[in-house]
């Protein structure tokens, strides 16, 4: 059984920290930024949120897109195994400087590497 990380790591407050610490990430890496010239950033961040929370097990409902989906237009752009390393470094910094435990966030790191392929792959 898979913990619930969201109540471990402090819930909405700390998820939605690490999300906007995530973005603020995304927009100052000159690989990632132009993924989201186009991008409604206030949707962005609380369909994200949506997505982690739920993900990590919280009583919370995703109302996004399928995350196949939701990458379409990434894909269309190039986005590739590089691109995802790049995300998954910066939401673990992300994660860490909200004050996230180190064991917890690999956990959550895990939990994010296993959606991969259905981000990249058509």
């Amino acid at each position: 059984m898979i913990d619930d990380l969201y109540d471990l790591i402090g819930g909405r407050q700390t998820v939605w920290a690490a999300t906007e610490a995530f973005y603020r990430k995304v927009f100052a890496d000159e690989t990632l930024s132009p993924f989201f010239k186009t991008t409604d950033m206030t949707q962005l961040c609380s369909r994200q949120s949506m997505f982690i929370s739920m993900l990590l097990g919280g009583r919370v409902v995703y109302t996004g897109k399928d995350i196949h989906a939701a990458h379409a237009h990434a894909r269309d752009q190039g986005l590739n195994d590089g691109h995802f390393d790049r995300f998954l470094t910066h939401f673990r910094e992300a994660l860490n400087d909200v004050g996230v435990d180190t064991d917890k966030v690999e956990k959550v790191t895990r939990l994010l590497e296993a959606r991969r392929n259905a981000v990249l792959n058509p």
